[in-house]
């Protein structure tokens, strides 16, 4: 999952950085309201962490931007300013929660969990597809019982896919989501990534849960049908 973190303290935006790629989190980070907007409107993000006082465009202002053009990524708000005035004028802008400053990071990335539950048709924090669970507290991964040793990078990609399980979803919108980049119509890097997945597993299972999804990209499904 692709996060965005837009929050001016250098010291704090690195700690949260750190944290959630920890968590194994695909994180951008930008330390001004403005830069922060531009790449919040010119990318594809799976939540964004928006502080309120920022310089620039403050936080208010992104949000409300944000939404006027139709963005709709779930936004968690981060401000020192806890006042009820504050919180009410950031939810009726549209953010989906609302985080006052000093927080723990257990707390932040319990919040933030939430909110892209809310966002997902998968509401729990276990992802299941047929045998395979996904628990995206432990960051664990099993098959028929059995544990399955994910690379960072692997987890993100099949956290995607059972997030979005039986959409079908382009080599792009993978690459937007699980990469930092644009996607590059000359990379297989998609293509490697789902190898090595499709190895750890479906190797030696008969149900195959990937499935490739000729000239488009790949859907991930509960049954080997077409």
């Amino acid at each position: 999952m692709r996060i965005l973190v837009i929050e001016d303290e250098r010291k704090v935006a690195n700690f949260i950085k750190h944290g959630l790629e920890e968590e194994r989190y695909i994180v951008d980070t930008a330390y001004d309201g403005q830069t922060g907007f531009e790449i919040a409107m010119n990318n594809h993000f799976d939540a964004i962490l928006l502080d309120v006082m920022l310089p620039g465009k403050d936080g208010f202002s992104i949000l409300k931007d944000l939404r006027e053009a139709g963005v709709a990524v779930p936004v968690l708000m981060l401000t020192a300013r806890s006042t009820t005035d504050d919180r009410v004028v950031g939810l009726d802008l549209g953010a989906d929660d609302y985080l006052p400053k000093p927080f723990s990071f257990e707390e932040l990335a319990a919040r933030l969990r939430s909110i892209l539950r809310r966002s997902s048709p998968e509401k729990s924090t276990k992802l299941k597809c047929g045998d395979l669970l996904l628990d995206t507290v432990s960051h664990l991964a099993f098959r028929a019982g059995k544990e399955i040793e994910l690379t960072t990078k692997e987890y993100a990609l099949l956290e995607y896919l059972m997030r979005n399980k039986n959409r079908i979803l382009s080599r792009s919108t993978i690459t937007q989501h699980v990469w930092k980049h644009n996607f590059d119509p000359e990379s297989n890097i998609i293509d490697v990534y789902v190898k090595r997945l499709r190895s750890k597993i479906d190797k030696d299972e008969s149900m195959q849960l990937i499935q490739s999804i000729r000239g488009v990209g790949y859907r991930m499904r509960e049954t080997g049908e077409s």
